[in-house]
C-alpha cells in the first residue's frame, strides 16, 4: 500500500508516496538529489531556482545514461566470456 514519506529537498518539504518498504530508498534518492543540487549551486551562483533544477536534472540524467552504458558494456563482456567458456567446455566434452 502507498504511504506518504516526508522528505526535504533544499529547504522545501515534500510528501512522497512509496510502495511497500521503500522508505530507505526514498531517503537515499532525496539525499542524492540534494547533493546534486548543492553541486549545481556551487558552480552556478546566481542562477534561478528553475534553471538550477533543470541543470541538476540534466546532470542526473547524464549519470543515469552513463551507468546504463557501463551496464551494457559489462553485460556484453559477460556474454562474450560466457560464450568463450561454453566453447571451451564443448570442445573438452567432444574430446
Amino acid at each position: 500500500m502507498d504511504r506518504p514519506i516526508k522528505i526535504k529537498i533544499q529547504d522545501n518539504e515534500y510528501l512522497i508516496r512509496s510502495k511497500g518498504n521503500d522508505t530507505d530508498n526514498v531517503y537515499k534518492i532525496a539525499e542524492y538529489v540534494n547533493e546534486k543540487l548543492r553541486e549545481t549551486d556551487e558552480v552556478s551562483k546566481g542562477m534561478s531556482e528553475k534553471r538550477a533544477a533543470i541543470l541538476t536534472a540534466l546532470n542526473i540524467a547524464s549519470d543515469y545514461f552513463r551507468v546504463l552504458d557501463e551496464r551494457d558494456s559489462l553485460l556484453q563482456e559477460i556474454q562474450n566470456k560466457s560464450q568463450s567458456l561454453i566453447s571451451v567446455i564443448n570442445s573438452k566434452i567432444k574430446e
